[in-house]
């Protein structure tokens, strides 16, 4: 049987990634520019494939005829050793490494699947919805609550945001998906994106960027 092995998820689906956790609605200005209101319950979760992913420096392609297709940068925390019931005071024991995503949305279709009480999988969990880019081990340098990271598009700064500005930290995220389901290693989680987000074009060039974090780059299909 002869396999395709060329699409760029591919490196990624090698890493055996168990789950792609997401966290929507975590920054409050995000929250207003799209017309939400902050409900006061748990974080909204949702979940993409291993095919969601794609490597730095790889084309990103997007599926047609879907309407607008947004850029939400994020976040990305990898999970190392993994439990179950992890306490926020624990949390950081558990993260083998952080980096910088993307969370690609068909926007159009997000909407209709709000307005009809649907998840939201089809609006997030496409192939590649989750560039990825670097991780790095966390060092006791690194504080999780604040670090600064940005988006440029084509050389225009596009997202900026500060994890200070979190409405609910990486540790209480982890403790929270942790009741939930036991956290295994090679877990990502892409703790949410700041206000900024935008539609996509064809042929535009993505950087991401941060003081303490690698970056990553790439190109739209």
């Amino acid at each position: 049987m002869n396999h395709d092995h060329s699409r760029p998820a591919d490196a990624f689906a090698a890493r055996n990634t168990p789950r792609i956790f997401c966290i929507g609605r975590n920054y409050a200005k995000h929250i207003e520019e799209l017309g939400n209101t902050l409900s006061g319950k748990e974080s909204v979760v949702f979940m993409k494939p291993a095919s969601a992913l794609v490597a730095p420096g790889e084309a990103i392609t997007l599926p047609d005829d879907v309407g607008a297709i947004h850029y939400e940068t994020e976040l990305v925390v990898e999970i190392g050793s993994g439990g179950r019931d992890i306490t926020p005071e624990a949390a950081r024991e558990h993260i083998a490494g952080i980096g910088l995503g993307l969370d690609l949305t068909l926007r159009d279709v997000q909407t209709d699947l709000k307005n009809t009480g649907e998840p939201w999988e089809k609006a997030k969990a496409f192939d590649h919805s989750a560039p990825l880019g670097p991780m790095i081990p966390l060092d006791d340098d690194i504080d999780l609550a604040d670090l600064h990271f940005e988006l440029a598009i084509d050389g225009e700064v596009r997202q900026h945001g500060h994890t200070a500005a979190m409405l609910v930290g990486v540790a209480d995220l982890i403790a929270m998906l942790s009741a939930h389901w036991q956290l295994l290693a090679g877990d990502l989680i892409f703790t949410g994106t700041p206000e900024g987000v935008g539609p996509l074009q064809p042929g535009m060039h993505l950087q991401l960027s941060a003081d303490q974090l690698p970056g990553a780059e790439w190109t739209i299909a």
